[in-house]
Order: C-alpha cells, then sequence, then structure tokens
C-alpha cells in the first residue's frame, strides 16, 4: 500500500530532540502503534524514523525518533513529512474518513451536478476548508451543514453551497 502523509514536522522543541507534528488527525497512541515511520524531506530526501515517544502539546504533538538526538539532529528533520503505511492505519471508524481518502474525491451539488475535484484541504481555526477546482475554484465549509455525504468507493462527496458561495469566485 503507497504511504501517505501522517502530518508535517515543525521546528525542535528544547535541546533534546523533540520536534512538533503539525497536522496530525492521529492520537498519541495510535501513532506509537504505527511505530515506524518514512520521512521525506523538501528536496525528496527521505529515511527511515523509529518514533520513541509522542506526547500531546496544545493542539499539537511533540515526538522524538530513535536517533535523534539534539536540537540540531533534529533541526535536520523540519519541514519534512512524516508518511506511514496506509494498509497500517487504524479504521477511521463508521462514517469516518481520513484527509487523505477526501484528496481527488469528485465533488457534486445535491442537484448532481459537477463541480469538479477535491484538491486541497486548509486547516482552519474553526473548521476545514475544501479546495474544489473544475470550471472554477470553490472553496467549501468542511461541516455537516455543506458536506452531506461522503461515498469512499463511489469517490464522490455531495455538497450544499452557501448562497453566493459560487460567485465569490
Amino acid at each position: 500500500m503507497p504511504d501517505v502523509v501522517i502530518g508535517r514536522i515543525g521546528r525542535p522543541h528544547g535541546v533534546a530532540g523533540e520536534l512538533y507534528l503539525d497536522g496530525c488527525s492521529l492520537t498519541p497512541l495510535e501513532l506509537n502503534d504505527l511505530e515506524r515511520f518514512t520521512w521525506r524531506g523538501v528536496r525528496g530526501e527521505s529515511r527511515s524514523l523509529v518514533l520513541r515517544q509522542v506526547r500531546p502539546a496544545n493542539t499539537r504533538l511533540l515526538v522524538t525518533f530513535e536517533g535523534i538526538v539534539g536540537r540540531d539532529a533534529a533541526a535536520q528533520l523540519v519541514n519534512g513529512e512524516l508518511l506511514a503505511d496506509s494498509a497500517r492505519l487504524p479504521d477511521a471508524g463508521p462514517g469516518e474518513a481520513y484527509l487523505f481518502q477526501l484528496i481527488g474525491l469528485a465533488v457534486e451539488t445535491e442537484d448532481g451536478r459537477s463541480l469538479g475535484t477535491l484538491v486541497e484541504i486548509f486547516p482552519t481555526g474553526a473548521h476545514p476548508v475544501y479546495v474544489v477546482r473544475g470550471e472554477r475554484e470553490v472553496m467549501v465549509p468542511a461541516t455537516p451543514e455543506f458536506v452531506l455525504r461522503v461515498d469512499l468507493e463511489r469517490k464522490l462527496m455531495t455538497v450544499a453551497l452557501p448562497a453566493g458561495l459560487e460567485d465569490l469566485s
């Protein structure tokens, strides 16, 4: 199975090699269960990492990896992506999906009109925003009010657009 992005490595925390992990939707226990990851740097380089410790830190996580000792060693991983084998991820649960499963879904309105493909997800303070590209680019708030159905088998998301949203593009 292909690797999927679990999160992005942020700046070091302290001097012992601990790093912030941004954009991760897994819990510390789920990360511990995965244990082995691939790190991919901004220039495409990669290396295997084994998780040593993870702990919550406000809205992010702090992680340490075996063999990454000290702030300088940790700094070499900053801005890289942390990837895991998608087959090893825990089940997202009934009616739930991982963000990587949503990218590439066809998006249509409740009356069947095609809006395009979900190409990106922006995290915001309140809720994520789905970027859909078709004839136009539309940004859909990721809330139950607007995202009506997600059918992973059919690779289709059905949305109800807020009045005037398409006029903003």
